[in-house]
């Protein structure tokens, strides 16, 4: 009485592949690693790019509100010995 009803669905057939056994995979012996390891170099390569401007980034901010303490700091005591 409480269970709902749900509609019935047709039935989908199951795709298969079959694979033929009678070849097996290449070895990786004739393979070249070259063209990996350009892309990992290059990959390395921006990282360091990335990270360095986030690093310089990080610095030059620091630096300007290192500059507005000091500035806001002897504005804030030159208006008290007035």
């Amino acid at each position: 009485m409480f269970r709902p009803k749900l509609p019935d669905t047709p039935h989908v057939p199951s795709i298969t592949t079959h694979i033929p056994q009678d070849r097996a995979p290449a070895p990786f012996a004739g393979r070249s690693v070259a063209p990996f390891v350009g892309v990992g170099a290059g990959a390395v390569a921006a990282v360091v790019v990335v990270l360095t401007a986030l690093l310089a980034a990080v610095a030059v901010s620091a630096v300007s509100v290192a500059i507005a303490a000091v500035v806001l700091r002897s504005l804030v005591t030159g208006a008290n010995r007035r």
